[in-house]
């Protein structure tokens, strides 16, 4: 039996963004809908990935095509909906939790989360525990202060608050960068089944073939200020002759051989 094409919940069309002066990223075809496997952008530094997600979510206006949610223009979204956009696509950066008060527990801040998930009418039924364990942070961390946290348990703890709100799309921009390499295996598995498990639709930008070949089935390759290379991590590696994409096999020779 067929089934039907899942409905993007973020798209982009035909993307080209800057930052006033040439185009960092042109021509970015990308489709995000609920229940599709985890899909990653991988390029070397300064190739664009963080202008992409940057785009996805409004913050830069792309100066061709369109990136839309749910059909409508994500920089023109009235201010009535932002909040639920807020909640709907979440991203979670390198730099982990920001904005957030260092006094404050771990267990107030994920609390607090999903406070403002069910006021927002996202009540995700989890709970903190739920949350922590979902980020294979142990319930002895609920206590700790999040100024005590160290950069790796504070990424994964800014993941937690992003799925409070049981996400539509969920932008991950270098998530786990600080988390120590044993325990990143753990953490994307967790991840994905609980990401999996609602439905919610993952991009992951990274530089770690080993994360992204855990994660994600579909892989595009950001070079040249466009995507050069698309498909399943092993395919790409193995096919394609882009010099970029050969760049990156040799600069984490392990994880070619692993996925090619």
């Amino acid at each position: 039996m067929s089934t039907s094409p899942r409905t993007p919940i973020l798209r982009a069309e035909g993307l080209a963004a800057g930052y006033g002066g040439p185009d960092v990223v042109r021509g970015v075809d990308l489709e995000l809908a609920a229940g599709s496997p985890p899909v990653a952008i991988v390029g070397a530094s300064g190739a664009g990935k963080s202008t992409i997600v940057s785009a996805l979510v409004g913050q830069v206006r792309p100066t061709a095509g369109r990136v839309t949610w749910s059909g409508r223009t994500v920089t023109r979204v009235p201010l009535r909906e932002k909040k639920r956009f807020r909640t709907q696509v979440r991203r979670v950066s390198q730099e982990g939790l920001t904005g957030v008060d260092p006094r404050w527990t771990v267990d107030r801040t994920v609390g607090a989360a999903l406070t403002e998930a069910r006021r927002a009418g996202a009540p995700s039924g989890s709970t903190v525990a739920d949350l922590l364990s979902d980020v294979a942070l142990e319930p002895r961390f609920a206590s700790r202060t999040v100024g005590s946290l160290s950069g790796g348990a504070r990424q994964r703890l800014a993941l937690a608050v992003a799925l409070a709100t049981r996400p539509a799309v969920l932008l991950l921009d270098e998530p786990l960068t600080a988390v120590d390499p044993g325990m990143r295996g753990e953490v994307v598995r967790r991840l994905g089944d609980a990401t999996a498990e609602v439905g919610t639709a993952v991009l992951l930008v990274s530089h770690d073939l080993e994360l992204v070949g855990r994660l994600c089935p579909t892989v595009h390759v950001l070079a040249d200020s466009t995507f050069v290379a698309s498909g399943p991590l092993h395919d790409v590696l193995a096919t394609s002759v882009h010099p970029a994409v050969r760049d990156l096999a040799e600069a984490a020779p392990l994880a070619a051989q692993r996925f090619a």
